[in-house]
């Protein structure tokens, strides 16, 4: 058959002979064989049903379509196929639906062939299976049969008339399927006619939703792709472009006739293209998408960047079609993102620079952190040159830079090593420089300039300067010279180059390297101001210290101080040596709350303060008590409390007694010798180590603290025993308790040593590497007897008054038998004196105790605790003059307050040893 339609006229017909024979045939072939009923049973209530065909004359037609009742024989739609009415109960049977997956499975176009009074001549599976009817109950019937009501009938017959005329007809339609459900199409009707003239009608049918559907994903499709800003290209199985869109041939720059058929590598540069080849590749054999991979862009006239995604193509039964790929130009994304990336690094780059430096102090360390803070981020090479009054801490100068200002490179860094790398970049050199010169311009007006070619970097510093000659042959071609700016003045300069293929530095380097420079400015000028008010705190707490350490009878003294570490201020410790009468000696170590020049200060006051106490041979508790009461005028301010801690020890050798009081300080350590140690060692002798502990004393609280009171202990000391005072930078740690710290000093000073210099090294060559970075005082004595042929003799006379000649009896014997009368009339006169007073004022014993050793040194004990007080006697005064009397014919005269009561005591000098200007 062929189709045939014109535009008004009516249907071609073509007579050839035979053609009622091909009629005949055709008749054959679309009229299906009538159906025999089985045995027992009629069609159509038990009348036969007539036969009815296209071309059948004189037929009456057919009755109407009624709904069927559900069956029990399944359609293609999944419905009960059920006997036409008047048709045979056989002649239903079940349809298998077609396989496959193609696009004509989704969008099912049934056909149907009618002949020209609108019969169904011939009706195919898909028509079954979109309606439901099988063609066995409705070839030979009306179509007008299908259509729910006479309106849409009278349209079908006019689309018929239509077709008849113009050939072809095209509209919608209402069919009724087998459950009596409206079925909307999208039909289709053109004229055939047979090789006999026999014209016939084929009608095309499809689901309208199913076609709108298509159409409307066919509309998306057109839009996306022809409209779409993105690039799209659709690739086969070999890789070779189908189908572009215009944007991407835009993109490519070639032609949108030229991609079709050609590869990617056809039609890019080829680098470009073989990268792109193998994500193309990966995809269609993988089947793993690839989403939004930034490259550059392929093609050379428009630099740029842009993001490709592919993912591979299947039917709808899984057979692999190819690829499909968008592009999309990304150029502005990816500028802007790698703005706010350099951005964010240059910021991570500031804040890690403030990192590092933010607590350091020493201005080489802060050149040298800023040196290595921009190598190898920023530049390949870096420098950074201060004023030597920056390095030393001194103060900024106050005139203009010149070609004769001191400068040291003390912060360098490099990406490489070398000997030019050495000669540019040497730690510590001495740089000079011409005025006229880069360097010599940034000095003297704060400017930062960029040099860029030979000509400029020559220009540096002065011509023929061998770290320029360095730096050419290290590739230098691009260089930053920047001010170190504190206070509005120029204390440095940083220098920055880049080399070899490395771009050179632009506007946006510069801006940012001159902000890095004014941050590391300000801590390089903390650090010069911290190292001048160290070094004058330093300076004052070393006067404050002692200059000289007596060495005392029976008392062999070592210490050592040390500043804190350059990370914080110096501090308020501070230790003391300090003879009393009867060859007695104090030992003190203290610490005052705090860093800097008012900590040093108030040490300095406190020390002064304890040592005057000290000479009123006070006892430790009552001297700390006292110091205590002192707080307020002793703090470093109107506004702040004094808060200081201090072990104050006495030791008198005659007796083996030392007397221990502290205030919130850490407890003394005592190493006593071991019963292998031998006889005592003298001064300057070896220490023979021993057993050590830490002396159980009440805490008391820190000066100025106040509320618990000061308390004294005495101790028994065995000769030749090591007592270790010191402070708490010594022996604490940040993570570790101070029992730890005490007990490593414990083990240090245990062990024997050549002297007793040899234990003070040893102690601080083992100080707690985590300890706090504060300062240390250190105090070790070892204690003993005194000396052995010292001649001593004492009684103990009655409260009455002949005790005044009984004493003046033993006194000139005793003088005379050591071979020293030349003192004996003054120490009678000195000894009948205090005698009396004690007689006049005491009621218990009197103590009296001459003891030779360097001086003669007398001392009187009574039970009375009040202290003597020497008055001026009037000239008609019988008495008072005891106490003047010892005061103009001693050495030196004190008292001091022992057990209840107290000792006064007074030193003559031995013949020949009369201080100078004394008769």
């Amino acid at each position: 058959m062929s189709t045939t339609g014109n535009g008004g006229g009516e249907a071609r017909r073509t007579g050839t002979a035979g053609s009622a024979a091909a009629r005949a045939r055709l008749r054959r072939a679309v009229r299906p064989a009538a159906p025999q009923p089985p045995a027992g049973r009629r069609r159509g209530g038990g009348s036969a049903a007539p036969e009815a065909g296209p071309g059948a004359q004189g037929v009456q037609p057919a009755p109407t379509l009624a709904v069927p009742e559900p069956g029990a024989l399944p359609g293609l739609r999944s419905r009960p196929a059920r006997p036409f009415p008047g048709g045979p109960a056989d002649a239903a049977r079940t349809l298998t639906p077609p396989s496959g997956g193609s696009l004509l499975d989704m969008l099912k176009v049934a056909i149907a062939i009618l002949d020209t009074a609108g019969r169904v001549v011939l009706w195919s599976p898909a028509a079954e299976e979109l309606l439901g009817w099988p063609s066995e109950l409705l070839v030979g019937r009306r179509i007008d049969e299908l259509i729910p009501d006479q309106e849409q009938v009278a349209r079908i017959r006019a689309a018929v008339q239509d077709t008849l005329r113009h050939g072809r007809w095209a509209g919608h339609a209402e069919l009724r399927d087998r459950d009596g459900v409206p079925v909307a199409v999208d039909a289709r009707i053109s004229l055939l006619v047979d090789g006999d003239g026999t014209p016939f009608l084929q009608v095309n049918l499809a689901e309208a939703a199913a076609v709108r559907a298509v159409e409307r994903d066919l509309a998306v499709r057109d839009a996306l792709f022809e409209q779409s800003p993105l690039g799209i290209a659709i690739l086969d199985t070999d890789l070779r472009y189908t189908a572009v869109n215009r944007t991407l041939a835009e993109m490519n720059g070639v032609a949108l006739e030229d991609h079709v058929g050609r590869t990617t590598g056809e039609t890019l540069p080829e680098r470009a293209a073989d990268e792109i080849t193998a994500i193309q590749r990966q995809v269609l054999a993988t089947g793993e998408p690839v989403i939004d991979v930034t490259l550059a862009s392929p093609v050379t006239t428009r630099a740029g960047y842009r993001s490709i995604s592919y993912s591979r193509m299947t039917d709808r039964s899984g057979r692999v079609l190819g690829i499909s790929g968008t592009v999309m130009d990304v150029t502005e994304r990816y500028r802007a993102v790698a703005k706010v990336e350099h951005a964010r690094r240059r910021l991570s780059l500031l804040n890690e620079f403030g990192s590092r430096v933010g607590d350091l102090l020493d201005a080489a360390r802060i050149a040298q952190e800023l040196a290595s803070s921009v190598v190898p981020r920023l530049t390949d090479h870096s420098a950074v040159i201060l004023l030597q009054a920056v390095a030393h801490g001194d103060d900024l100068p106050r005139h203009g830079h010149d070609r004769r200002t001191s400068l040291l490179q003390l912060g360098t860094a490099s990406v490489q090593d070398g000997p030019e790398v050495d000669v540019m970049l040497r730690r510590g050199a001495r740089i000079t420089f011409a005025e006229d010169s880069a360097c010599g311009r940034v000095l003297r007006t704060g400017v930062p300039e960029l040099l860029s070619g030979a000509d400029q970097l020559e220009d540096v510093t002065y011509p023929g300067d061998p770290k320029m000659q360095a730096a050419h042959d290290l590739g230098v071609h691009s260089m930053l010279v920047v001010p170190l700016r504190a206070r509005g003045i120029v204390i440095g300069l940083l220098l920055v180059s880049r080399a070899g293929y490395r771009e050179g530095f632009d506007r946006d380097d510069l801006a940012f390297t001159v902000e890095l420079a004014d941050r590391a400015g300000s801590s390089l000028d903390n650090a010069r101001l911290y190292a001048r008010e160290r070094t004058a705190a330093l300076t004052l707490q070393r006067t404050l210290l002692p200059q000289q350490v007596p060495q005392p009878t029976g008392v062999e003294v070592a210490y050592r101080y040390v500043p804190g570490s350059s990370g914080t201020e110096v501090g308020g410790d501070w230790f003391d040596v300090i003879p009393l009468p009867g060859d007695r000696t104090a030992l003190v170590v203290g610490d005052v709350m705090g860093h800097g020049l008012r900590a040093a200060a108030t040490m300095g006051r406190l020390r002064t303060a304890v040592r005057v106490l000290a000479a009123l041979d006070l006892p430790p508790d009552v001297l700390l008590r006292h110091v205590h009461e002192l707080a307020d005028d002793l703090a470093q301010g109107p506004d702040e409390a004094l808060l200081a801690t201090c072990v104050y020890a006495v030791f008198d050798p005659g007796t083996a007694m030392l007397t221990v009081a502290k205030a919130g300080h850490i407890p003394p350590v005592l190493v006593v010798p071991g019963e292998d140690a031998g006889e005592p060692t003298h001064t300057g002798g070896p220490l023979p180590g021993g057993s050590g502990r830490i002396l159980d004393l009440p805490s008391g609280a820190p000066l100025g603290v106040g509320g618990v009171p000061f308390e004294s202990v005495e101790l028994k000391i065995p000769e030749g025993s090591l007592l270790a005072l010191c402070t708490d930078g010594l022996v604490e740690s940040r993570d570790k308790d101070l029992d730890v710290g005490l007990g490593r000093l414990i083990t240090v000073l245990q062990q024997p040593y050549a002297s007793i210099q040899a234990a003070c090294e040893a102690v601080l060559d083992t100080m707690e590497q985590g300890r706090e970075p504060d300062d240390v005082a250190l105090l070790l004595a070892r204690l003993g007897h005194g000396q052995t042929s010292a001649p001593t003799a004492g009684w103990t006379l009655p409260a009455e008054p002949t005790a005044v000649s009984r004493a003046r009896r033993l006194v000139r014997a005793t003088l005379a038998e050591w071979s020293v009368e030349d003192l004996t009339d003054t120490a009678e006169l000195l000894v009948s004196e205090l005698v009396t007073n004690a007689v006049r004022y005491a009621s218990a014993p009197i103590g009296v105790r001459l003891t030779l050793g360097e001086t003669l040194l007398a001392e009187i004990s009574d039970p009375l605790p009040d202290p003597p007080r020497e008055r001026h006697a009037a000239e008609a005064d019988e008495g008072g003059r005891g106490l003047e009397l010892v005061h103009r014919l001693a050495l030196h005269w004190g008292a001091r307050a022992e057990g209840i009561g107290k000792v006064v005591w007074f030193e003559l000098a031995l013949p020949g040893n009369e201080p100078a200007g004394e008769s």
